[in-house]
């Protein structure tokens, strides 16, 4: 049946990097962040906490990102971990593998470089050759 969501999104903003702000180092959070500037450095969500980051048109983020929730409008150059859900609207361009649990991507969306689901990377199977005898034997 359905799933109940265990990690609800942070329905409010509870920081704001305006536009115009540019931030070089790493950004820790709890709760909703919105960037409208520029952060050169990771930006990661508290652990063990529901967490939400939105990236306007305007902002840009040079570094990995690890949240649960996330909005992307912008830019982003590096890896992003989103362990709940992510959306790429339609001016997000994003330079580096994404991971998600749950993704909506919307027409005009660019991403340069794979898509990796959360739960496909833990089923990771190592595939073997069988071995293979060949028949002598004459069938009729």
């Amino acid at each position: 049946m359905f799933r109940k969501q265990s990690n609800k999104p942070q329905n409010r903003i509870d920081s704001l990097i305006g536009a115009g702000t540019r931030i070089e180092g790493n950004v820790t959070f709890s709760g909703g962040l919105r960037v409208d500037g520029e952060i050169m450095g990771n930006v990661t969500a508290a652990v063990e906490q529901s967490s939400t980051l939105v990236l306007s048109e305007h902002a840009r983020i040079d570094g990995e990102i690890r949240v649960s929730h996330l909005v992307i409008n912008g830019a982003v150059n590096g890896p992003v971990f989103a362990a709940e859900f992510l959306e790429l609207q339609s001016h997000s361009r994003v330079k580096g593998d994404v991971h998600y649990n749950s993704l909506e991507m919307h027409l005009g969306a660019i991403v340069e470089g794979r898509l990796v689901h959360r739960s496909s990377e833990s089923k990771a199977v190592e595939l073997k050759l069988a071995s293979s005898k060949s028949a002598t034997g004459s069938y009729t």
